[in-house]
C-alpha cells in the first residue's frame, strides 16, 4: 500500500498530496486479517480512502491514514470468503478525523440529521491497530462510517431498489445546462438511465418557476424530495457546514425513492461541519449570497412557499435536533467516552495523530459547545 502510494503521489512526508479530489483512482487493496472482538476475518480488502483527508496526512507524514475495509474483495481468487460479511456490513469506511481536534464531528453530525428526520449513515468510535511485520501498533481513534450504498439504504428506506447517485463536479451543482451523466456516479442500478435526475434538472430551470410558481411546485415535488432538502438545508446552515453543496459541489448522495419515485438528498463526509468553515466559509443561515448556480437553494428560497417552510424548519432545529442542552450533553458525553483514546494516540510514538497537545482535544470540545448557543442567537435573530 505504501509503495503504490508512492509510486502515485510522491514520498510519505514530503508534502506531497494524494488523489486529487475528482480522481477515480483510488489506492490499491491488498488481503489483510480483521480482528474484533476475538474474531477473525480472512483476506479482507484493505485500501487507503479520502481525498483531502489522505492528502494533508500523507503529506504531513502521519500513519493516522483514512481506511477503507471490504470484507469480500478478493472472493474471486479466494472462494471460501464468498460474501464474506463483518455483522452484515460488506464494506467499512474508517475515517481519521482528519482537521477534527475534537475527533467527533463525523459521529455527531449524522446524528443531529437523523435526529431531524434526515437519512444519514450510522456512525461509531473504533480503535485501530495495525500489525504490519512488528506487533500491533495503536493508529488512533477513528470513527467508522457506515457506506450508503452498502446497508444505509436498505436500512433507512422502506425499499432499496432504487437509483442510488453519488453526484460529483460541475453537473452537481445543478446550475442550467450542466446536466451530464458523468457527473453522476450510479452506485445501483448501472444498466438504467439517468432520466429521473435530469428530469429534475428540466423541472428545476422550468419557465413555470416564474410564470406559475404552484405547477413548478407541484412539478418538482414530483420528481424531488423538497421537504428532505428542506430539512437539510435547516440544519446543515444552522450547524455550519461549508464542504457540501452551496459552496463544493459533493459530499451528498440522491436516492430515487421507490415509494414516491422522488430522489431524495442524502449528507455525506462532514468532517469539516459545526465549525465556520473554509473557501470562503459556510453558507449564511439566509442563504442570501448564494447565487442561481446552486439553484437547488437559490430558487427554492426564492420561493415564499418554500422560503416559509425552511425557516419553520430553522426553528424547529434548535428546539429539537441542536438544542443546547441536548447537544451539550451529547459532547460532554463523548468526551468522556473517548478521552483516554483520543489523547492516548500520542502515547510513545509520535505521527499518529492530528493533535499537537493533549489539551487540544478538550479545547476543541469547548469550542463545540460555545458553538452551539451561538449559532442558536443566529437562527433566532434571522427568524424574528
Amino acid at each position: 500500500m505504501i509503495d503504490d502510494m508512492t509510486n502515485n503521489y510522491g514520498v510519505f512526508g514530503s508534502g506531497a498530496g494524494g488523489p486529487a479530489d475528482d480522481s477515480d483512482d483510488n489506492p490499491i487493496y491488498v488481503p489483510c486479517s480483521l480482528f474484533f472482538n476475538d474474531i477473525e476475518w480472512y483476506q479482507v480488502g484493505l485500501r487507503f480512502k479520502g481525498n483531502s483527508s489522505l492528502k494533508t496526512t500523507w503529506g504531513q507524514g502521519l500513519w493516522k491514514l483514512p481506511l477503507r475495509l471490504k470484507m469480500d474483495k478478493f472472493e474471486d481468487e479466494i472462494p471460501e470468503i464468498n460474501n464474506q460479511r463483518f455483522y452484515g456490513f460488506k464494506e467499512l469506511s474508517l475515517s481519521n478525523c482528519y482537521d477534527d481536534e475534537s475527533l467527533i464531528r463525523e459521529k455527531v453530525v449524522p446524528e443531529i440529521f437523523r435526529d431531524f428526520g434526515v437519512a444519514a449513515p450510522q456512525t461509531a468510535f473504533y480503535r485501530i491497530y495495525v500489525d504490519y511485520g512488528d506487533g500491533p501498533i495503536y493508529f488512533g481513534l477513528y470513527t467508522m462510517i457506515e457506506i450508503v450504498d452498502d446497508t444505509m439504504i436498505e436500512d433507512q428506506f422502506a425499499n432499496d431498489s432504487g437509483n442510488l447517485y453519488k453526484p460529483e463536479g460541475t453537473g452537481a451543482s445543478f446550475a442550467k445546462s450542466t446536466f451530464n451523466s458523468s457527473y453522476f456516479e450510479k452506485k445501483s442500478n448501472e444498466e438504467t438511465d439517468w432520466s429521473d435526475v435530469e428530469a429534475l434538472f428540466n423541472v428545476l430551470h422550468s419557465s413555470q418557476r416564474t410564470s406559475d410558481p404552484e405547477a413548478w411546485r407541484i412539478s418538482l415535488e414530483q420528481v424531488f424530495s423538497t421537504d428532505q432538502f428542506l430539512k437539510w438545508l435547516a440544519v446543515n446552515t444552522t450547524i455550519q457546514n461549508w464542504d457540501t453543496y452551496g459552496v463544493m459541489t459533493h459530499n451528498y448522495y440522491l436516492y430515487n425513492n421507490p415509494k414516491n419515485n422522488q430522489l431524495t438528498w442524502i449528507p455525506w463526509d462532514n468532517n469539516e461541519a459545526l465549525q465556520s468553515g473554509k473557501q470562503g466559509g459556510a453558507l449564511s443561515i439566509s442563504c442570501s449570497e448564494v447565487s442561481s448556480s446552486w439553484p437547488l437553494i437559490r430558487y427554492l428560497l426564492d420561493d415564499s412557499i418554500y422560503s416559509a417552510k425552511y425557516k419553520t424548519n430553522l426553528s424547529k432545529v434548535i428546539t429539537s435536533a441542536f438544542e443546547p442542552s441536548k447537544m451539550t450533553a451529547k459532547y460532554q458525553y463523548y468526551q468522556n467516552l473517548i478521552r483516554e483514546y483520543a489523547v492516548g494516540e500520542n502515547g510513545e510514538q509520535r505521527g499518529y495523530t492530528f493533535l499537537e497537545s493533549d489539551g487540544d482535544f478538550d479545547s476543541a470540545i469547548s469550542s463545540l459547545i460555545s458553538h452551539i448557543s451561538s449559532r442558536q442567537s443566529v437562527v433566532k435573530n434571522y427568524i424574528e
